[in-house]
């Protein structure tokens, strides 16, 4: 078949980029060798935070008592959480394959190999070959667990996110390698439910990436609720002969062994740009990654790259935004390039963890002036009446010309609050602005408000 575009992969990058294609008049193919909707909807951004509700519903029921209601203690039926995390992604995967025939893009399920003369290979699961070309290919293949060398995954003791969620009998005792989003969510999850976890993190702070004052508020919470953190540390080796494992870890004051049923390999991600035929075409990567100009253009005309197998943070949001770039400006349209220093970031723990913009740290390295402006949840009559009063908004504004730099939070569904942050951002709205925008009482998001508030002392609830 001939087709305008055929886009490799079909995550939140990928099918993204296809309905968009369809919508502007293209003829559109999409490749996928799995299941419709990618590593994203199947097995890690839906189905996790399907995970999550479930033990957050079970922790709301161990506290229920706190909200004046009496039950008998409830038991986990982890089988059963792990079977509606399965039934949540089914579910999405099949929105995928209505929104595929909605826009008339053909689904050619298979391996996809690139071919030189913009051709796709397409091998299916009984081994027939079709080739499919294209006036334009646009990779998106997303990524996967990355393993480190001295610690294989081998699926059963050392496992990576997927059979994380999809483990048949809940571990006693988890040891988790890296404390970025996926680590701390399962940390949370896990813990949640009753398995004793162990954090081990390389860096010295938990969600390293994160404001310094935001990882150290949710180190404690997570030290009250049990998890033992041990920053600054790296696994050297398990040891997975017995019927556990036994991992060995590098600390600052000399080796130490924990016992565990499973170790979690949560360390980061590796682009999936092995055998699609890169080196054929003559497609040029760098450190694991494929090399594309601001509008994702490769090196070579006619093929292009988005997601996770480009540089930047692998999130299902910005793949989404760059396969929409992309095919914008394959169409000619007047598209900006993507502001990477605007994009959010969220992690689903509790409490949930959202930022965008510069920390508290980067805006002095840059050399900015800067105003901060700190709202703590326990000042919320929203969150009091909630329970969830731990947490904070905190907002960093350049001091000459109130330009907000970067907002910090973490709290109770913070994740449904950055969006405010990132269009004000946007926007260009200064913290003067932010003050005088009326926000509706009691919510969670009138912090935002006050946060900027505090900054120029004009805070009303402190």
């Amino acid at each position: 078949m001939k087709y305008d575009i055929i886009v490799l992969g079909s995550g939140p990058g990928g099918y993204v980029t296809a309905i968009r294609a369809s919508q502007l008049g293209f003829k559109t193919a999409v490749v996928e060798r799995e299941a419709l909707g990618g590593i994203c909807l199947n097995w890690g951004c839906i189905p996790t935070k399907a995970l999550l509700k479930s033990a957050n519903v079970y922790d709301y029921i161990n506290h229920a008592s706190d909200y004046g209601i009496k039950l008998q203690k409830p038991e986990v039926d982890f089988k059963g959480m792990i079977g509606r995390s399965r039934d949540t992604a089914d579910g999405m995967s099949k929105g995928v394959t209505f929104l595929m025939k909605k826009n008339k893009i053909d689904v050619l399920m298979g391996d996809g190999k690139l071919k030189t003369g913009k051709k796709v290979e397409v091998t299916d699961k009984d081994g027939k070959v079709a080739v499919h070309e294209a006036d334009h290919v646009i990779i998106a293949t997303g990524a996967r667990a990355k393993a480190l060398p001295n610690v294989p995954i081998d699926g059963e003791k050392v496992i990576e996110y997927r059979k994380a969620m999809s483990m048949e009998k809940q571990p006693k005792k988890m040891v988790v390698m890296g404390s970025g989003a996926i680590g701390c969510e399962f940390a949370y999850f896990y813990n949640a439910i009753g398995t004793e976890v162990t954090i081990v993190e390389y860096l010295d702070n938990i969600l390293p990436r994160e404001d310094e004052e935001v990882s150290k508020q949710l180190a404690r919470t997570f030290k009250k609720t049990g998890i033992k953190i041990m920053t600054g540390s790296a696994v050297q080796k398990v040891d997975t002969s017995g019927s556990g494992c036994k991992v060995t870890v590098k600390t600052k004051k000399g080796e130490e062994t924990l016992e565990c049923d499973v170790v979690l390999s949560a360390v980061g991600v590796d682009a999936n740009i092995e055998n699609i035929g890169l080196e054929d075409v003559g497609i040029v990567t760098d450190k694991g990654q494929i090399k594309v100009n601001e509008f994702y253009k490769t090196n070579i005309p006619g093929y292009y790259a988005i997601g996770d197998c480009v540089p930047g943070p692998a999130l299902a949001h910005m793949a989404s935004a760059e396969g929409i770039t992309c095919v914008e400006a394959i169409k000619g349209m007047n598209v900006e390039p993507i502001d990477y220093g605007n994009i959010p970031g969220c992690t689903y723990c509790f409490p949930e963890v959202a930022s965008v913009g510069m920390t508290e740290a980067e805006a002095k390295e840059a050399g900015h002036d800067i105003k901060i402006g700190k709202f703590p949840f326990s000042a919320s009559g929203k969150a009091k009446a909630a329970g969830h009063s731990d947490g904070f908004v905190k907002l960093i504004f350049d001091a000459k010309y109130g330009e907000l730099l970067g907002g910090h939070m973490i709290g109770a569904n913070v994740t449904e609050m950055i969006a405010e942050i990132v269009s004000i951002r946007k926007l260009e709205t200064t913290g003067h602005e932010i003050i005088k925008t009326v926000h509706p009482h009691p919510t969670m998001s009138e912090a935002i408000m006050e946060a900027a508030a505090a900054a120029y002392d004009e805070v009303i609830h402190l």
